[in-house]
């Protein structure tokens, strides 16, 4: 009930009203049924703004640190999170993926929609990266079409770090249905996970424009923060 009134009177036409959103393609989102949103991740903002777009509801799986910040943002922030139905997946550790899927899987499940960022998580200077292939397991195992989604703009109004984002007009683009009905049964073809999954980046790439990174966030992060600490200037005692 909370996520209805936070879509249709407490935080949706505010977002509406202050970010303008284009939307492109929202009739390729299904009326009813399961599906799949698979969209690129650019900000923190795109948690809240393609759900004000969309006529149904949306269940994102939410990393958990956003149910377990400390202090009073903290609890705030794990209220609304939980209030507007979203579940918390714990990236850490070799079961990670597995239960996000399972999460993922309830979902589809009951018939709903399902946002999922293949990225696994936010893109730290506005490029494409390599998607991980949670969503074609789950698109293969439930039998549900993936529906591409490109948020443009949404970087140049948060990027990762900004707390209060910038107000500017954001697209919000939606791309034709993928079926990926023809690898049913094979969700479990380490190839086949691969093809369906980079079929699935390259859409989103096709609607957003980005520069694509054949490389996983993760890792070009964790690199790139190596690199900086290297640079740091070594102090004597």
């Amino acid at each position: 009930m909370f996520y209805y009134v936070l879509k249709y009177v407490l935080l949706g036409p505010v977002l509406r009203l202050l970010f303008r959103p284009r939307t492109e393609g929202l009739e390729h989102v299904p009326q009813r049924g399961p599906a799949i949103v698979a969209g690129n991740h650019l900000s923190f903002s795109d948690h809240f703004l393609m759900p004000a777009v969309l006529r149904r509801r949306i269940t994102f799986l939410a990393k958990r640190e956003y149910f377990t910040g400390p202090g009073l943002k903290g609890r705030l922030t794990a209220a609304f999170f939980r209030s507007a139905g979203q579940i918390p997946v714990d990236r850490s550790g070799k079961e990670a993926g597995q239960a996000a899927i399972r999460e993922g899987l309830g979902v589809l499940a009951k018939g709903e929609l399902l946002g999922i960022y293949p990225e696994g998580t936010r893109s730290h200077d506005g490029r494409l990266y390599k998607g991980k292939v949670g969503v074609a397991v789950m698109a293969l195992k439930a039998g549900v079409p993936v529906i591409p989604c490109a948020m443009v703009g949404t970087f140049e109004i948060q990027p990762p770090g900004q707390a209060v984002p910038r107000i500017k007009r954001v697209t919000i683009r939606f791309g034709e249905p993928l079926d990926f009905s023809r690898f049913a049964g094979m969700e479990h073809e380490k190839a086949v996970l691969r093809a369906v999954t980079d079929e699935i980046m390259s859409s989103i790439l096709a609607l957003s424009g980005q520069e694509y990174v054949d490389e996983y966030a993760a890792t070009v992060k964790e690199r790139e923060s190596g690199q900086q600490g290297r640079r740091l200037p070594r102090f004597r005692h």
